[in-house]
């Protein structure tokens, strides 16, 4: 009896433990209803919270961590305060965006460190990091609470799912609506469609080319919202996340930390490779950036 008694034991133990587990890679909200991040673990990241609505008017906290220097602190400042060079990079990359939260941030002996500007761009959040002379640093990487409570740099579920690089949010092209490809077929006849994504409020971002590299973007209606020129020039040749350049993913990793690799090409003169364009996605919102052939950084466009 004792043996039987204690394999029932275990045995419920077994099941209480893997419904746990099941429950906790389903979930996709974060914990904020129900426990709440303490100063001491917010400044721990060097973060501060943001507060965000989503599609369905639902609230949420996210955190924008790495924000000041380890024992300094952001100090809330108006627009006005800060250097021109940042309202002139605001508008040239990420056009319609409105203010949120702006912050100079200080050393652990007051020192004026940089600024962190929060914007909404395209119902996101988007927090970004500037020197003091007004100066791009980074775009900041955003968390969740399940995020700094565990430690790690994602979970299962919630908004930076995708952090674990399954590309849950790839499209095949031949499974692209019908009204996207008639779009196409209609207005952009020549192009060739190379890649397709869902982003996370169901809208789409395809990129294609003709005689250039484009992208273009539809609404969760399936209804044409813009198309955007990356390269004057058409790419010739996919390139794996793992035979980039290490200069590119250098630059990549310090500027836009968290990122999610998209794909990327090589453009070609011939059968020498004069640039590089990488597609990603940092905290929920899409980039392509530019590279020279010794994987130099020319440019990056804000997608989506």
């Amino acid at each position: 009896m004792k043996k039987n008694y204690a394999f029932v034991i275990a045995a419920f133990l077994l099941l209480l433990f893997t419904s746990c587990s099941k429950d906790a890679v389903k979930s996709t909200k974060s914990s904020t209803s129900t426990s709440t991040i303490t100063s001491t673990e917010l400044s721990s990241t060097q973060g501060i919270s943001l507060a965000v609505t989503d599609s369905t008017g639902s609230s949420d906290t996210l955190y924008a961590i790495k924000c000041y220097p380890k024992g300094g602190k952001p100090d809330s400042i108006a627009f006005s305060s800060l250097p021109t060079a940042v309202g002139t990079y605001l508008t040239a990359n990420y056009s319609g965006y409105t203010v949120l939260k702006i912050f100079k941030t200080l050393t652990s002996s007051g020192s004026i460190d940089g600024y962190v500007v929060v914007i909404k761009y395209d119902g996101k959040p988007v927090a970004l990091k500037f020197d003091s002379s007004g100066t791009f640093v980074s775009v900041l990487e955003q968390v969740d609470i399940e995020d700094i409570k565990s430690g790690q740099p994602w979970h299962s579920g919630g908004p930076f799912g995708d952090r674990n690089g399954k590309h849950q949010d790839t499209l095949v092209i031949s499974a692209l609506p019908a009204t996207i490809t008639a779009y196409f077929k209609a207005n952009y006849p020549a192009d060739t469609l190379l890649h397709a994504v869902i982003n996370p409020d169901s809208s789409y971002t395809i990129t294609s080319k003709d005689n250039a590299l484009f992208v273009t973007n539809f609404s969760a209606k399936l209804k044409f919202v813009n198309r955007i020129e990356i390269l004057p020039f058409a790419p010739q040749k996919p390139v794996k996340e793992a035979d980039l350049l290490t200069s590119i993913t250098t630059y990549l990793t310090t500027t836009y930390p968290g990122y999610v690799f998209d794909n990327a090409f090589e453009i070609l003169k011939g059968s020498t490779v004069q640039d590089y364009i990488v597609f990603i996605d940092a905290n929920n919102t899409r980039y392509a950036i530019a590279f020279g052939s010794s994987g130099t950084f020319i440019k990056s466009v804000t997608l989506k």
